[in-house]
């Protein structure tokens, strides 16, 4: 690990794709150090709720600002309209959590799931929401097929659905179920995959691709930690293991994962006997695993049950990692600057007519492709769709347009047939011209023969022409 970065330094002064601890300015006080928190980034700060330190689950929420690099603990009320509610077994004060997920939505932490004592009455997943704006929480209702209460699941956000898998429940039970929160409506749905699914497991990671697909990675039973790595096609609901490439990556538990663009980045976990030391890196679109730096056996971020978020500071990506245990607690914040994708595309030399033809079949194939993502879009909505009944102009409306869609596809899909005929046609005319060329050749072929032999019998006659003269001479 390398020399740290005091709050009043720029990150700027960071090195690209290395670990640097950041300080607080101005000696500004840390949180207590924990693991199994949760935490992310909005607008400039960091968030971080709950976790679990010395066997005592944590109820705070401390936030930490990027612009003044300080602390300071967030105090959330809960909402007035739930005070007097019955049952209330936290009163005012946020309930302390364990192994839970948090995402951001619209203006609210969606807080779910995770252990906690004070409501360990209840057997169904909880659902919180925290207030960034006015510093208030709320439990929420949920409707539908609420889940059975859980740690250590993922849960991955998908315009405005949750993606909740696996865990292990309040009997210790590993779980590989997935369930759809709606936050519209508030309401559960448990899908139905395809087999070929990953074992039970909790302490994985997951991270939604493309807006098309889950991917699904490492994790651990009660003996055992894993390496393996699961897609699941959202539309046809197929689970698949894809070929990776690249570096070998070891098993792993209790790691964080974050995806930015299409590299899905991993730091931290372990396997029972020693921590992670490596950040690893998957480009989610080739499969391919890259290590982007390591860190020694005893440094802070060779932990588990540590956080991993990102967020943009002076333009450029960073990933933001705090806490975790590898025999000590921790409430350090790292830091690890990436570097810019390099966007430059290679050019290709070709031919004006062939670059000419593939211009015009690469953009009809690019608005056929574009046209698909939407039409797909419209129906994975409606595939997915858990919330209560649309109205009926609603349905017309989304009709209409997929009609639109389709009409514009047939075109597009009209004139690149157009655009194929053309060049089988320009094919078979190359094919004949080549067919023509080979016979050619072999006529030259046998017009050359029949010189040569000429030319011989021509030499021939000559000497016997000379020779007879010579006879008639004597």
């Amino acid at each position: 690990m390398g020399e740290g970065i005091n709050g009043d330094a720029c990150l700027a002064a960071a090195p690209y794709d290395h670990w640097v601890l950041l300080g607080p300015a101005g000696g500004s006080p840390r949180p207590s150090a924990r693991y199994k928190h949760a935490a992310q980034v909005v607008q400039d700060k960091l968030y971080v709720v709950g976790g679990s330190r010395n066997g005592r689950s944590l109820s705070d929420v401390q936030v930490f600002d990027f612009r003044t690099f300080t602390w300071s603990a967030l105090n959330p009320t809960r909402d007035s309209n739930q005070l007097n509610l019955e049952n209330n077994a936290t009163g005012g004060s946020f309930p302390a959590l364990t192994g839970h997920s948090l995402v951001k939505w619209k203006n609210n932490l969606v807080v779910v799931a995770g252990n906690t004592r004070s409501l360990s009455s209840s057997n169904k997943v909880s659902v919180w929401l925290i207030d960034v704006e006015t510093n208030s929480w709320s439990a929420v209702d949920t409707y539908g097929k609420v889940p059975t209460a859980r740690g250590g699941q993922s849960v991955s956000l998908l315009g405005s659905r949750l993606l909740m898998f696996g865990g292990e429940d309040n009997k210790r039970r590993l779980l590989n179920d997935l369930h759809i929160l709606d936050l519209e409506t508030m309401m559960w749905e448990e899908v139905k995959t395809e087999k070929g699914g990953p074992t039970p497991r909790y302490d994985h990671s997951a991270a939604v691709y493309a807006d098309h697909y889950l991917l699904i990675f490492g994790g651990s039973s009660h003996s055992t930690c894993f390496s393996d790595l699961y897609l699941l096609d959202l539309q046809t609901l197929e689970w698949s293991q894809p070929d990776t490439q690249g570096a070998h990556i070891a098993p792993r538990s209790g790691h964080a994962g974050t995806m930015i663009d299409e590299k899905w980045y991993i730091v931290g976990g372990g396997d029972n006997a020693s921590g992670s030391t490596d950040t690893i890196v998957m480009n989610a679109s080739k499969f391919v695993w890259s290590v982007v730096t390591s860190v020694s056996a005893r440094d802070p971020l060779a932990c588990e049950g540590l956080t991993l978020c990102s967020t943009t500071v002076d333009g450029e990506k960073n990933l933001i990692a705090f806490g975790g245990y590898n025999g000590k607690y921790s409430n350090e914040i790292f830091v690890l600057k990436l570097k810019a994708k390099n966007l430059v595309q290679p050019r290709l030399l070709q031919s004006p007519a062939a670059a000419a033809a593939a211009a015009s079949v690469t953009a009809a194939y690019a608005v056929i492709t574009a046209t698909d993502e939407k039409t797909r879009d419209i129906v994975a909505t409606d595939d997915f769709d858990i919330k209560k009944a649309q109205p009926a102009s609603s349905s017309k409306k989304f009709v209409a347009e997929i009609d639109v869609i389709n009409g514009e596809k047939d075109k597009l899909e009209s004139r690149l047939a157009e655009v194929r005929d053309e060049n089988s046609k320009l094919k078979d005319k190359l094919d004949l011209a080549n067919q023509s060329y080979g016979e050619l050749a072999k006529e030259l072929e046998s017009v050359q023969f029949q010189l040569a032999a000429e030319g011989s019998r021509c030499q021939k006659l000559e000497v016997l022409n000379l020779h007879t003269k010579s006879i008639l001479c004597t």
